[in-house]
């Protein structure tokens, strides 16, 4: 069994509720990923803001546009560091997700991407 932390990236990029949703966008262009955690003081996670969440919001956005809390989306699924990979590959496929939060103790740890998969599929062969 493949397990969530042998695949999983850990330097993450994060954000809290408060933080202006440009400085989300901006954050999300500079890494090169597509969504960022929300998370407390605690890096316990409050939710996901994705592209999607952002296009989806494009209306709304004026110059002054507004914190991540006003964007994101809160009913996130995530797992723990321990889930076999072919559940979360299959978390992947069936609910269209690009990436899921991975949790150790109810706090955030990592995250997994689609990408993340394909290339650990790929390194023995590289």
């Amino acid at each position: 069994m493949f397990q969530a932390k042998t695949v999983m990236t850990t330097e993450l990029v994060t954000v809290s509720t408060n933080t202006p949703i440009y400085e989300a966008i901006s954050l999300m262009v500079d890494n090169g990923v597509t969504g960022i955690p929300v998370v407390d003081d605690e890096m316990r996670i409050i939710g996901i803001v994705t592209e999607k969440d952002v296009l989806k919001s494009l209306a709304v956005l004026n110059e002054s546009g507004g914190k991540v809390e006003d964007f994101m989306t809160a009913d996130i699924v995530s797992f723990d560091e321990d889930e076999d990979l072919v559940i979360i590959c299959e978390c992947l496929i069936n609910n269209h997700f690009r990436r899921v939060p991975i949790l150790s103790e109810g706090k955030l740890v990592g995250i997994i991407s689609r990408k993340d998969i394909i290339q650990y599929i790929l390194e023995p062969i590289g």
